[in-house]
């Protein structure tokens, strides 16, 4: 696995730890409550959770809607640039939220990225000048219900060559 300029900054790809504690104490995750719980070496699985706070509640006391967009975003990307290499171009391009019910107590997300989804993408850009894959992302409550859904749309490319 080769690593993009964010992986070599922060020890590559072999070193989950690091990324764990630098997006732990990134500003946006921090003020939200987001925590980072693990991360597989190989980058293809992470999850996350979000302790109710007063700081992430919503007037009538459940998780603000943003907090639960927050916790959705730039992981599928960050997954996908650590195992696709530096040969392509990854960038989250968008995403739709659905409420289905209030979140209270802690939430989590689980990221799971899979070998065949890679290969479909390297695969699909063989033929394709882009693609854009679409991850389903589930937020769940303590007792496993799914309380919002987020469908993350990337964009994928392999870089232009230099002349």
């Amino acid at each position: 696995m080769s690593g993009n300029v964010l992986m070599q900054l922060l020890g590559g790809a072999s070193r989950p730890g690091r990324l764990r504690r630098w997006i732990n104490l990134w500003p946006p995750f921090l003020g939200a409550g987001i925590r980072i719980k693990h991360i597989a070496p190989d980058m293809k699985s992470v999850d996350l959770e979000m302790k109710l706070r007063f700081w992430n509640a919503n007037y009538v006391g459940t998780h603000f809607g943003g907090s639960l967009f927050a916790v959705t975003d730039a992981f599928y990307m960050l997954m996908l640039m650590a195992n696709l290499g530096p040969d392509y171009v990854v960038w989250d391009k968008a995403a739709t939220i659905r409420y289905r019910k209030p979140g209270k107590g802690t939430v989590r997300v689980a990221f799971r990225l899979a070998d065949s989804q890679i290969d479909d993408i390297r695969e699909k850009l063989k033929t394709l000048p882009k693609y854009e894959p679409v991850f389903l992302v589930e937020v769940k409550d303590d007792a496993g219900v799914v309380i919002a859904e987020v469908d993350k749309v990337l964009h994928v490319r392999k870089k232009q060559e230099s002349l």
